[in-house]
């Protein structure tokens, strides 16, 4: 039996706590953008956030990686990682193997449309 796209994502959310924009905002955790580059000049970052693309992921949250990221890797079984894209689909598939990869992993409700329209602080 084959599984789409939207059965994985489904399946992550299953397992995966979710947080609203406002609370991640204000919640202390690291904020992790799993967007692609184009999409963060088109629609714009959250200050603060670390950018990692969701086709890089797991070898830049993998300690023993060659091109591990230190900000993301001293997070894990640390403080909560908060994963964010433009609609809350691939943060959830990033949350998802965060979470098995040893991170306190949730995904931020509704992505970065959610975030914009709580007013929370975007940059250029």
């Amino acid at each position: 039996m084959s599984v789409s796209m939207k059965d994985l994502v489904a399946e992550a959310r299953g397992r995966i706590a979710a947080v609203s924009p406002h609370d991640a905002h204000e919640g202390g955790g690291l904020v992790l953008d799993v967007r692609e580059p184009d999409e963060l000049s088109e629609k714009g970052r959250v200050p603060g956030a670390l950018h990692i693309p969701r086709g890089m992921l797991e070898a830049n949250a993998d300690p023993d990686s060659p091109v591990a990221n230190e900000t993301l890797t001293a997070e894990r079984d640390g403080r909560t990682v908060d994963v964010l894209c433009a609609s809350g689909a691939r943060a959830a598939l990033a949350a998802a193997t965060l979470d098995r990869m040893g991170y306190r992993a949730r995904v931020i409700e509704g992505g970065l449309g959610a975030w914009s329209k709580a007013g929370l602080p975007v940059e250029d």
